[in-house]
C-alpha cells in the first residue's frame, strides 16, 4: 500500500468515526436540536443505531433548501450548546427570504483550519490584513477578521453589498454597478495609502482585477502596495483567470490561492499550485467537518468516476450544524485525493448547468 493509499484509508476511518460522533450529538435528546429531534420521528430508521459510517448518511433524505428559509432560527440550536452566544449568518436573499443558519464558533474554527494551509512566507504571522467583501448578515467579514487575529494581525475592512449590485445588473444598470465598484476600490486605495503595513488580503477575482488595474493606471502595483499574499474565491476563479492573475496581474512576488466555500460548508482549500496541472484548480473540502461529493445528475446517491462531471453534494458535520446531503447549485469534475488532502476533490466548479443561464454574477 502506498503512502497516499494509507492516508486515504486513515482519512476515511476518521470520517466514519466523526460521522458517528456527529449523528449521536444531533439526535440525542440531551444535545440535539429541536429540528433534528422532531425530524427523527418521521424516519423509518433510527439515526442513533443505524448510522455507523459516512455511507450510512445516504439513509437520510436530501436536505431541503427551504428548511433554511424563515424561522424560528432557534429550532436549529443544539441543546448541547445552550447558553453559548450565537450568530445568525445569511446566504442568498437577492429575492425572497434568505437562507440562514445559526453559528457559535464554526466560522472561527473553519478559518483556523484554513490558516494552517497558508505559507508564512507570503502570509507572515503578525501581518495586517485587508478584507474586501460583504459584512452585514454574511459571515465573511467576521471570519476573515478572526483569521487575521488568529495569525497575530489586525484586519482592515471595506464593505460591499452584493445584493445591491445584483439588483443593478438585473435592471441593466451597468454604469451604476461600475460606479459602485469604483466607490469600493477607492476606499481600498485610501486604506493602502494610509501606512498600515497591510501584507495579506481577501478579495474576489473581479475586485482584485479592478484594484490591480487601478494601481497600474497610477504607475504602481499590488506588490508595490505592500501586499504579498491573497486568497480569494468565486466562480470567476477559472484556470484562465488564475493564469492571467499569476503571470500578468500580480507577478512573482505576490502569492494567490483560490478557495471555494459558503456559509454551510466552511472553506475548501485548493491543491497547492503545480505547473504540471496547467493551472487547473482543484478544491478539497475541510474533511471531516465538511465533505463534497461529485454525484450523477440523475442519481444523487451515485458518485461519478474520477474525471467525470457531476453536481456538488455537500455534507456538513459539526456540533453546530448537521447536513446529511445538500445539493449545491454548482457542478464540476471529480478529482483524485492528493498528499495534502487525502480525500476526493473537485475541479472546474461552475454554476449547475440547469440554472447557469439564470445566475447573475456581480462584483462579489
Amino acid at each position: 500500500m502506498s503512502n497516499l493509499d494509507a492516508a486515504v484509508k486513515e482519512a476515511r476511518e476518521a470520517l466514519d468515526a466523526h460521522t458517528r460522533e456527529t449523528v449521536q450529538w444531533h439526535f440525542s435528546p440531551e444535545t440535539g436540536s429541536p429540528f433534528w429531534l422532531d425530524k427523527a420521528k418521521t424516519y423509518d430508521f433510527d439515526p442513533l443505531k443505524d448510522v455507523q459510517c459516512f455511507e450510512d448518511l445516504k439513509k437520510f433524505p436530501l436536505f431541503e433548501d427551504e428548511w433554511l428559509r424563515g424561522g424560528p432560527v432557534t429550532r436549529w440550536a443544539p441543546k448541547g450548546l445552550e447558553g453559548k452566544p450565537a450568530y445568525v449568518f445569511e446566504t442568498g436573499g437577492t429575492t425572497g427570504i434568505p437562507k440562514s443558519r445559526l453559528v457559535y464558533e464554526d466560522h472561527w474554527i473553519d478559518y483556523e483550519v484554513f490558516s494552517h494551509t497558508l505559507p508564512d512566507q507570503y502570509f507572515p504571522k503578525g501581518s495586517n490584513w485587508l478584507m474586501l467583501g460583504p459584512s452585514g448578515p454574511r459571515r465573511l467579514r467576521l471570519a476573515v477578521e478572526h483569521l487575521a487575529q488568529y495569525r497575530g494581525g489586525i484586519c482592515f475592512c471595506v464593505d460591499l453589498d452584493p445584493r445591491y449590485v445584483i439588483k443593478l445588473l438585473k435592471k441593466g444598470k451597468i454604469k451604476e454597478a461600475e460606479e459602485y465598484k469604483d466607490h469600493v476600490i477607492d476606499q481600498v486605495l485610501t486604506i493602502l495609502s494610509a501606512g498600515h503595513d497591510i501584507k495579506c488580503a481577501f478579495m474576489t477575482p473581479k475586485l482584485l482585477e479592478a484594484l490591480a488595474m487601478k494601481l497600474i493606471d497610477k504607475g504602481s502595483s499590488i506588490a508595490e502596495a505592500g501586499i504579498t499574499g491573497i486568497f480569494g474565491g468565486g466562480t470567476e476563479f477559472s484556470p484562465q483567470w488564475y493564469r492571467f492573475c499569476r503571470e500578468e496581474l500580480l507577478g512573482p512576488d505576490v502569492y494567490i490561492t483560490p478557495t471555494y466555500g459558503n456559509t454551510l460548508m466552511g472553506l475548501a482549500c485548493s491543491k497547492p499550485f503545480d505547473p504540471a496541472d496547467n493551472y487547473k484548480i482543484t478544491y478539497h473540502a475541510p474533511e471531516p467537518r465538511a465533505i463534497i461529493e461529485v454525484v450523477d445528475f440523475k442519481d444523487y446517491n451515485k458518485v461519478v468516476d474520477y474525471g467525470q462531471t457531476g453536481r456538488v453534494k455537500l455534507y456538513t458535520l459539526t456540533k453546530e450544524l448537521f447536513i446529511p446531503g445538500f445539493m449545491e447549485r454548482d457542478e464540476g469534475e471529480r478529482e483524485h485525493p492528493c498528499p495534502q488532502y487525502p480525500w476526493d476533490g473537485i475541479s472546474g466548479t461552475r454554476p449547475w448547468h440547469e440554472i447557469a443561464k439564470s445566475t447573475t454574477v456581480g462584483v462579489y
